[in-house]
């Protein structure tokens, strides 16, 4: 009898809440005929018990809901911020090559401004390469002598001397940069024309000698090329003196420069293609155009 209690006490149960929900339906069918009215008093216990059951029943069903919302709206968010950073690289891409185009159209004026001082043809040749150590400083550039560079041609920057071609092939050539350890440039300082000697250190900095006596070199002066070396054209930009050495019983003095060119950043230079008169009885005198010039008289021939 006890285990037939124990089973029923469930339908009972439902049986119940079933009827009170007839109930309740009638009565609120009638009230909503008869107008507005109080609950009787047994109704609004059960109407106040509705609200946690009901709440209860609707709860998984609107966390399901609210989670299955959310997790749209973070797909649609991860597909517009994928779109964002698409478009953020694309703009970045974008800038990168405006402002490189705007370095290149400031480099190609001053450059033109260039040809028109020097009048003398010059050709742009990129960096591919470069030789740093104690001994040799120099670049290998991507032009040679099929396009018209021989060795002694001076090449340069919009910013002043990088140096000079030593070495041709074909379609490639290297040049010792001014840093290098041989180089020697006949420079004057612009404001006081002080003449003197711009030589290389092997480090990222030159030096230049110049007489003691008579002298007049100061901290921020300009060095200039003097044109008397017979291998680079007059006025180019050298370097800036940083330091001045003492004055002395020597007869020479030296002052440190920082150089016009910035090395560090340095993509592309000009070789001038032409040689100056000490490059041109140099190499003309060691043979070393006697392969272009067996060309040149084999194409004069046919």
């Amino acid at each position: 009898m006890a285990d037939l209690r124990v089973r029923m006490r469930l339908p009972l149960l439902v049986v119940g809440l079933v009827a009170v929900a007839t109930v309740s339906m009638v009565v609120d069918r009638r009230a909503l005929r008869g107008g507005p009215r109080d609950l009787p008093p047994w109704a609004g216990p059960i109407l106040d018990a509705a609200v946690p059951i009901q709440k209860a029943i609707t709860f998984p069903i609107d966390f399901v809901r609210h989670s299955w919302g959310r997790y749209g709206d973070l797909v649609g968010i991860a597909e517009e911020n994928a779109l964002l950073h698409e478009r953020l690289h694309a703009l970045e891409e974008e800038n990168l090559q405006l402002r490189e185009a705007l370095v290149a159209s400031g480099r190609l004026a001053r450059i033109a401004e260039m040809r028109a001082d020097f009048e003398v043809p010059m050709l742009p040749a990129q960096l591919v390469g470069s030789d740093v150590s104690a001994f040799f400083r120099s670049v290998l550039v991507d032009r040679g002598r099929a396009h018209g560079i021989r060795s002694g041609m001076p090449v340069i920057s919009e910013e002043g001397i990088v140096g000079l071609v030593t070495a041709t092939s074909n379609r490639a050539s290297r040049a010792t940069l001014l840093l290098d350890r041989q180089t020697a440039i006949d420079g004057t300082v612009q404001r006081s024309r002080t003449r003197g000697i711009v030589r290389g250190r092997g480090t990222d900095l030159v030096e230049f000698e110049f007489v003691a006596r008579g002298g007049d070199v100061e901290v921020g002066d300009v060095v200039i090329t003097s044109g008397l070396d017979g291998v680079y054209p007059k006025g180019l930009r050298v370097g800036i003196v940083t330091a001045v050495s003492e004055a002395g019983a020597e007869l020479l003095r030296t002052a440190t420069l920082v150089p016009a060119v910035d090395f560090g950043r340095l993509e592309q230079a000009f070789v001038i293609l032409r040689r100056g008169p000490s490059m041109e009885l140099l190499y003309r005198t060691e043979g070393g155009d006697a392969e272009a010039e067996t060309a040149s008289a084999g194409a004069s021939g046919r």
